[in-house]
């Protein structure tokens, strides 16, 4: 991926080194009540390494994950929480210089595509780093968790350190498959600024668990498409891809599909517990949003 060209975006909170914050309160971040794509990556690759079902880490996680946005979500604008001082703007070491560089990159295509495919303008998330575990407006950020977006403050929680575990463990490396992964986060922010976030979430506190994990799958699968969405415009405008790259970014989808986690650990395949789709579903969209390049292709609710 030619990232290196790319302006770097200031619009870049830099926790990394912090004690994490104190009081860290409970719950998993997530976009809805589902986990974000980082959360379903490192369950898969904690659940690899201990030889568990990846389904109890996973169902347990959402479990506390749901039962925080049921109290927490509709309470931030009556009780927001303390904000401590951290460093804004661009970071200056390496990995920090390319998430500003894919951060900005998103920036630029958002500012033009949202506007034009759907007359709203784009209002840009802040993107957090931290390491280990810091405070979000959904509760605890800890890095087992992986990236996730927070509705409630509108800002994307990365740790570094995930990237590296990508890479060892799951063989999604590469600089396209890691801006794949903090495009689905800011996927999220799209849905939340076209009013989808909110919407599935007072779906799910109405439905079964089977119901509430049908709509966290097209939530989920949305957002590849809008990641999709991201590249095809950014390829298009500034030649970002380069030979390989969305191979990459596949394989990695591949290797999230909830099927694929359920047949490494050895378990029969039950779609009623899939949060985030099957790995032929992560594909098929993320290329949907890929070959269209945009918005109302990634209408997941409709097929």
């Amino acid at each position: 991926m030619e990232w290196e060209n790319f302006r770097r975006s200031d619009n870049i909170e830099d926790r990394r080194g912090d004690d994490g914050g104190g009081d860290m309160g409970g719950g998993l971040g997530g976009a809805t009540g589902g986990l974000g794509i980082g959360a379903i990556i490192i369950l898969g690759l904690i659940s690899w390494a201990l030889g568990i079902d990846p389904r109890v880490l996973i169902g347990g996680a959402e479990m506390a994950n749901n039962a925080r946005h049921s109290t927490q979500y509709s309470q931030q604008t009556a009780q927001p929480q303390r904000q401590a001082q951290h460093a804004s703007g661009t970071p200056t070491d390496a990995m920090g210089q390319f998430v500003a560089a894919v951060l900005a990159e998103t920036e630029d295509v958002w500012t033009e595509v949202l506007p034009a495919q759907k007359h709203i303008q784009y209002i840009k998330p802040k993107l957090v780093l931290f390491s280990g575990q810091t405070r979000s407006g959904c509760g605890a950020a800890q890095a087992a968790m992986g990236p996730f977006y927070c509705p409630a403050d509108k800002k994307v929680y990365l740790d570094l350190s995930f990237f590296n575990d990508m890479k060892r463990k799951l063989g999604g490396g590469g600089d396209f498959a890691y801006a794949y992964v903090i495009a689905h986060e800011v996927g999220h922010h799209i849905q939340d600024q076209l009013g989808i976030l909110g919407k599935a979430e007072a779906k799910e506190q109405q439905a079964s668990k089977a119901q509430a994990n049908a709509i966290s799958v097209r939530i989920e699968l949305m957002a590849d498409c809008l990641a999709g969405v991201w590249a095809a415009n950014a390829d298009e405008k500034y030649h970002v891809l380069q030979p390989g790259d969305v191979e990459k970014a596949i394989n990695t989808a591949k290797a999230i599909g909830d099927d694929r986690l359920e047949q490494a650990a050895g378990q029969r395949v039950v779609p009623d517990s899939f949060t985030h789709g099957t790995s032929a579903q992560r594909v098929q969209w993320l290329n949907t949003g890929l070959h269209s390049g945009q918005i109302d292709s990634c209408n997941t609710f409709a097929r």
